[in-house]
């Protein structure tokens, strides 16, 4: 009977760690993968609030004076890893989204440290292989609720700032508290898609949300 019992739970341990990275139709902007990050939607209006549970990513830092130029230098290191370069050799599926965490910038020419993020597909949650490069780690993101802007087009520096300032205006106006200091960037298209593209910006909840 214990032993049923602990196969049991093990069982919905499993179930849960990969619970929340899933098949991509359940999502009506996650078309070019397989897998996608999935959400409960708590509320709606000019933005949403999203719950996320806790999933791995595999990740990078690159300090640079440039969003659009970090972007690039980080996702030919993390597209390596999932290519191949890892300590178990094998090719792991690309998911969406994409995430970049952006750092405020006080000053446009700054030197920042962005963190760019691809997803574990749901196989790899539990024990992904580790990294060969040293510059590429495997990273958690703990269970959080985050403001989401959405927007088409390309996700790009100027893009970015704008819908995040647009995206914090709202919040302000509603007196909603929210985590300063950085707010994450969503791209859910490959370059090769020209249209009907959606890329998102995150910014932390702090406390309980507020959706008026």
């Amino acid at each position: 009977m214990m032993i049923a019992l602990a196969g049991l739970v093990g069982f919905l341990l499993v179930l849960t760690a990969d619970a929340r990275v899933g098949n991509s139709s359940q999502s009506e902007f996650c078309t070019e993968t397989e897998q996608c990050l999935l959400y409960d939607l708590i509320c709606e209006n000019n933005y949403e609030v999203r719950h996320y549970d806790s999933v791995k990513w595999v990740s990078t830092n690159v300090d640079h004076l440039f969003m659009d130029l970090a972007m690039m230098k980080a996702f030919r290191r993390l597209f390596n890893y999932i290519m191949g370069e890892n300590e178990a050799g094998i090719k792991i599926q690309m998911t969406a989204p994409v995430v970049m965490r952006v750092p405020d910038k006080k000053m446009l020419f700054e030197r920042s440290n962005y963190t760019v993020s691809f997803l574990l597909p749901a196989e790899h949650q539990t024990n992904p292989p580790s990294p060969t490069d040293d510059d590429v780690f495997i990273n958690d993101t703990p269970d959080m609720k985050v403001y989401v802007l959405s927007y088409g087009g390309w996700m790009m520096s100027w893009t970015d700032q704008v819908k995040t300032k647009e995206l914090i205006g709202m919040l302000d106006k509603h007196q909603a508290k929210y985590v300063q200091g950085f707010h994450y960037a969503a791209g859910y298209n490959s370059p090769m898609k020209l249209l009907n593209r959606h890329n998102e910006v995150w910014v932390l909840v702090e406390g309980d949300p507020v959706c008026k």
